[in-house]
């Protein structure tokens, strides 16, 4: 699979249906896997933290979740083709559990919201087994890791938000019995009903986060970090640039 390096993090170059394709390869090998999804917010926060920009580099697949991403990747001249949404490509997936009655794990959120969204998805998807929920609030792993153990999912949502959900991932990758986990985010509060996604107008135009922003104006400090990954990425270019003119 062709990558896309965007500030030092691979992201892979593939649109919605190679993403969902390579995904349930994952699946079908049957041995632990991880699947990411950075925005632009995400790869700017790994710019200078190298144990989590190592972290994202570890997974299976990174999909470019955000427009930032594809704006990044046609600046750097190695454009993907398209947005790759977490909560996008985990609906593409749940109606690929539901015609294959796979199973199911949903981990994070606030307490009940994994149990609201389970409810949710059964009642759309009546043929996905929901093998198990837990909320997002814990002290310790390790029951955590039994009783996703114990359920033996197929797929496992993580939804602790970044870094928290990737950094776990990856440290108990290991440990645990399943076949693909995705980093969603907060996937788990839309599956639920409790925010809402934007309209298809707003998606359709690239400007989901104009949505967001407008129906929630606490987010103008996240949206912030826009601006500056878009001077980063600018950064990045001429720096690449300039050590492949210094080879000759």
């Amino acid at each position: 699979m062709h990558e896309t390096d965007i500030l030092g993090i691979r992201i892979n170059n593939m649109g919605m249906d190679e993403a969902f394709g390579e995904t349930v390869k994952l699946l079908k090998k049957g041995s632990p896997a991880i699947v990411f999804t950075p925005n632009s917010e995400i790869i700017y926060m790994a710019k200078n933290d190298e144990e989590f920009r190592n972290v994202l580099n570890s997974s299976d697949i990174n999909t470019a979740d955000g427009i930032g991403v594809i704006y990044a990747s046609r600046l750097l001249k190695d454009p993907i083709p398209e947005r790759v949404p977490g909560y996008d490509l985990a609906c593409r997936l749940i109606s690929y559990m539901n015609e294959n009655k796979s199973s199911l794990f949903l981990f994070g959120g606030k307490p009940g919201v994994a149990e609201t969204a389970a409810e949710k998805i059964s009642a759309e998807y009546p043929d996905i087994n929901i093998c198990g929920t837990q909320n997002g609030y814990f002290d310790s792993s390790g029951e955590i890791i039994a009783k996703i153990n114990a359920a033996d999912p197929d797929f496992v949502f993580v939804c602790l938000g970044a870094p928290k959900q990737e950094k776990w991932m990856f440290e108990h990758k290991d440990e645990l019995n399943l076949k693909v986990m995705l980093g969603l985010g907060g996937s788990l509060d839309v599956f639920a009903g409790n925010v809402k996604r934007a309209p298809k107008f707003f998606i359709k135009l690239n400007i989901e986060w104009f949505y967001r922003l407008i129906t929630n104006p606490s987010r103008i400090g996240r949206m912030m970090a826009l601006p500056k990954f878009g001077f980063a990425v600018l950064k990045y270019k001429f720096k690449k640039k300039g050590k492949k003119d210094e080879q000759g």
